[in-house]
């Protein structure tokens, strides 16, 4: 049975979207895996398993990409308007513009 854009998203891209914040938040911010786990909304054992590349393992090596997770990193923590649903949707059209996941499907165009 052929998979929805949306499906390999959730099986993945949201381990790498939550592996790249996460190591983000720990590299830049200083954050603990506990806190970086509180942030995100996940188990330090699922934080653990992204940094150890068990969770997640896809590199990401676009700079681009890479500074606008940092931005997301930033205003998770911060709460500035930000929450990890929205930036994690945000940082996974961003992904589907680079061509890193799959096209999406009409439900999940790019609205900006």
């Amino acid at each position: 049975m052929k998979r929805t854009p949306c499906e390999y998203v959730m099986w993945n891209g949201l381990p790498v979207i939550r592996k790249e914040i996460a190591e983000s938040m720990i590299t830049n911010f200083g954050l603990n895996q506990k806190e970086a786990a509180e942030k995100l909304g996940v188990t330090p054992a699922a934080v653990c398993q992204y940094l150890s590349n068990k969770r997640g393992n896809h590199q990401v090596d676009n700079e681009e990409l890479l500074k606008e997770i940092q931005l997301s990193a930033e205003r998770i923590l911060n709460d500035t308007d930000a929450d990890v649903i929205e930036e994690t949707c945000r940082i996974c059209k961003l992904f589907m513009a680079k061509g890193v996941f799959p096209a999406a499907c009409n439900s999940c165009a790019s609205d900006k």
